[in-house]
């Protein structure tokens, strides 16, 4: 038999875990996403409108004729980030002899001090604000940059989104002939065929877990502006053509929707439904409907996609990683850990530079 206390101790013991199941939630603090204020807001619009004045300018002045001798299009390549820029040799050899053919634009959350900024993204970041997963945050963050690219330099006309764990799986030639051909003619030609190019992104009706992330803001809130039918998910990086950057920073109708806080936190990923809706309610045909980041999602903890480390890093895994379905083979990969640029950069200039 138990003696008296030892069952006056259990109960008390049972009964205060009861109190902390039930009262916790009540008790605790809960996070909540974080959420953009109207002052960042009315921020944003007056640079996406900057931009916005910017490219029809330039529309209108014909950008044959501004002062470049011989201009030649260029991809901007818009790094997201909230860590250290790791990989930065890795994007140095691919960049290296294509200078003036891309610009690199970085948005680095504020809340976090990187060290030391490799010298290939030192001068290249933007008006930064803070980031966080689940939130309208990161579709913010990535609409700032398609702005700053398309202020900065006319001669943008595709943008690469990247995070910091992208790598490149092939060399910057053959991804830039992939996207405007290998040819001068094709070249010459490609600011007046701008409205025909493609953007990659994925768009996709059938994830299983669509309800589930429609419903995230609550019940009907993302109505009459975006009905079910017409929302989409999709991958979070993309190369966009710069008619639907262009597309993207002027929209305010869906924005209105999908800058709203979620309440259902585990089906909450805003960033990867607000372009692919957008675009798929916009202009479906323009667009590749799959991406050319490629992604591991085989494995996946907390919503995040396998991570590759080290002991995985090989010429094989490269070549598998190129495979795709498309007609497109894959230009970039993610994601991997910081302790893998070493292996990286032996198998660089015989793999991933070497097509």
């Amino acid at each position: 038999m138990f003696s008296s206390p030892y069952i006056y101790s259990l109960a008390l013991f049972v009964s205060l875990s009861l109190i902390f199941l039930f009262l916790a939630p009540q008790i605790l603090p809960i996070k909540h996403p974080l959420t953009i204020s109207l002052a960042d807001d009315l921020d944003d619009l007056s640079l996406f409108r900057n931009a916005t004045i910017a490219s029809s300018r330039a529309a209108a002045s014909k950008i044959s004729h501004l002062s470049f001798s011989n201009p030649k299009p260029k991809i901007a390549f818009l790094f997201l980030t909230n860590s250290d820029l790791v990989f930065a040799p890795l994007w140095e050899s691919f960049f290296s002899g294509n200078e003036h053919l891309y610009n690199i634009y970085v948005h680095a959350d504020p809340s976090v001090k990187l060290n030391n900024p490799h010298i290939l993204f030192k001068d290249r970041f933007i008006p930064a604000k803070r980031t966080e997963r689940a939130s309208p945050t990161l579709i913010s963050a990535a609409r700032r940059l398609l702005a700053n690219a398309l202020l900065d330099d006319p001669l943008n006309l595709y943008f690469a989104l990247l995070s910091q764990t992208c790598i490149p799986l092939h060399s910057f030639q053959y991804i830039y002939h992939s996207l405007f051909g290998d040819s001068s003619w094709k070249l010459f030609n490609a600011f007046s065929t701008q409205s025909k190019h493609q953007s990659f992104i994925e768009i996709s009706s059938e994830d299983p877990n669509l309800p589930k992330r429609y419903i995230a803001r609550g019940k009907n809130v993302m109505l009459p502006e975006v009905p079910y039918e017409d929302f989409r998910a999709g991958s979070q990086f993309f190369i966009l053509a710069k008619r639907h950057a262009l597309l993207v920073i002027k929209d305010k109708k869906l924005w209105r929707k999908f800058r709203l806080p979620c309440r259902n936190m585990n089906s909450c990923y805003p960033e990867e439904h607000y372009f692919p809706t957008l675009l798929s309610m916009e202009d479906p045909r323009g667009c590749s409907l799959y991406t050319l980041t490629r992604v591991n999602w085989t494995e996946t903890v907390n919503g995040h996609p396998h991570t590759y480390r080290p002991p995985e890093v090989s010429p094989e895994l490269i070549y598998s990683l190129r495979q795709s379905n498309s007609t497109y083979s894959y230009f970039f990969a993610r994601k991997f850990s910081a302790d893998c640029l070493n292996p990286l950069m032996d198998i660089a200039p015989d793999v991933i530079l070497r097509d």
